[in-house]
């Protein structure tokens, strides 16, 4: 007997019907000015993250604050992503995507005046602040498949998290060009990265809130019949074990990435490695999240969700035996595996919450993944400075893999049975 369409991919509940529809008209420019945003939103991030645990340690003084840089922002990114993900529901992906970047803008600001004063209190709120961009490029990648057809949503979200790549990898190493714009202003070392980091945010604004139309989420809404001015907000992730396991997984990955990348730079520096050989390692590592995001989003599709989460559990374990095994100098092996284990788990894992939720709980629930992501990855920043300071770096690594455990659990185990249809 010959097996069903809808059997083929192991993660999608859609209709045949959906399967076979047309493309709809807007999502070629929705894809467009979506990739473009995150050219630059990459470039804010990558300068302003890549060099926040050293830019802490030099305002603070402290080193054991260090990990407190990646904290900050993927809390402040957990708190804002919920209000935002309400936002995108009542008002549009537009509107919400667009306030990120201004708070993310205001946030550079605080940022450059903490550094030009060596006011650590202040760059705790600046880098809090910052998660708006983090919460920018989540929702953005969700907004990239709001009009996607269903089987090809991996392509779709990972075609914009890859354009990240760009801005990412460029952001670390351009820091130099930051110094030598801000160090002669007195705004002191590392500063002028924030300064830079802003620059790209303004851009990202005016992409955003200018051509960003019409927006994806209402046209998808319009689509389906179903109005985004009242989104269900009784739908209960508990009540759906699915979707639950594929939020656990996707926080899984994400607090291990932040606890392992907010500590490597300091690790690498107390190891004596230079400058110069630390943000080549983390523009390794950022690169690693997105260089090879298209070729997950096309396993996603055509081999299976499930089995793309499970190629990124092995590219994590993977990352934490290169730290424990290979010398300092060779640090960036283990922070690009770590990006790209982070880049298989999260494509594959997003396009399947998207499959597994009803089109008119998909903000909501999208929302609040990316809060239960970002509450992950500050917890796990925040254990990561700590265990360092007393412990060490190769513990941080060995507890790590508790995370590993519960994404190989879900993937294996949480995901077998179907229960679920959208």
């Amino acid at each position: 007997m010959a097996r069903p369409q809808s059997s083929r991919r192991e993660s999608s509940p859609d209709t045949a019907a959906e399967l076979t529809s047309r493309p709809h008209p807007a999502q070629r420019r929705t894809l467009a000015v979506l990739s473009l945003a995150q050219i630059f939103v990459g470039l804010a991030n990558g300068l302003a993250v890549g060099v926040g645990s050293l830019f802490v340690v030099r305002v603070t003084g402290v080193d054991a604050l260090g990990g407190m840089a990646a904290t900050l922002v993927t809390l402040g990114g957990a708190v804002m992503s919920a209000p935002l993900a309400r936002l995108a529901a009542r008002r549009g992906r537009r509107i919400s995507l667009t306030t990120a970047c201004v708070v993310a803008l205001t946030a550079t600001a605080v940022l450059v005046i903490s550094g030009a004063f060596d006011l650590g209190w202040l760059v705790m709120i600046g880098f809090f602040g910052l998660g708006a961009s983090s919460s920018l490029t989540l929702q953005a990648r969700f907004a990239a498949v709001d009009l996607a057809q269903p089987h090809r949503r991996g392509r779709d979200m990972s075609l914009v998290i890859w354009m990240t790549t760009i801005g990412v990898v460029a952001g670390p190493s351009i820091v130099p060009l930051g110094d030598r714009l801000g160090v002669p202003l007195g705004l002191g070392e590392l500063t002028g990265a924030y300064v830079l980091s802003g620059t790209g945010l303004l851009i990202v604004t005016f992409v955003v809130w200018v051509f960003l139309r019409p927006d994806p989420l209402q046209a998808a809404g319009a689509q389906a019949g179903e109005s985004t001015a009242n989104p269900e907000t009784a739908f209960r992730i508990l009540h759906h074990p699915r979707i639950l396991w594929v939020v656990v997984m996707i926080a899984s990955a994400h607090a291990m990435m932040v606890g392992i990348m907010a500590m490597t730079p300091v690790h690498l520096e107390h190891a004596g490695q230079a400058l110069p050989l630390i943000m080549l390692a983390m523009s390794a590592h950022t690169g690693g999240m997105y260089v090879l995001s298209p070729v997950f989003g096309f396993l996603a599709d055509s081999v299976g969700r499930r089995s793309t989460v499970l190629l990124g559990a092995f590219l994590l374990a993977a990352s934490a035996a290169a730290n424990l095994l290979l010398p300092e100098s060779l640090g960036i092996v283990g922070l690009a595996l770590l990006g790209f284990g982070w880049s298989a788990v999260t494509v594959a894992a997003s396009a399947l919450l998207n499959d597994e939720t009803p089109q008119h709980a998909r903000p909501v629930v999208q929302g609040r993944s990316d809060t239960t992501m970002g509450f992950a990855g500050a917890g796990a920043g925040a254990l990561a400075g700590v265990v360092v300071a007393t412990i060490g770096f190769d513990s941080l690594n060995w507890i790590m893999l508790i995370a590993l455990a519960l994404i190989v659990i879900g993937a294996t185990r949480g995901l077998k049975n179907r229960i679920h249809s959208a």
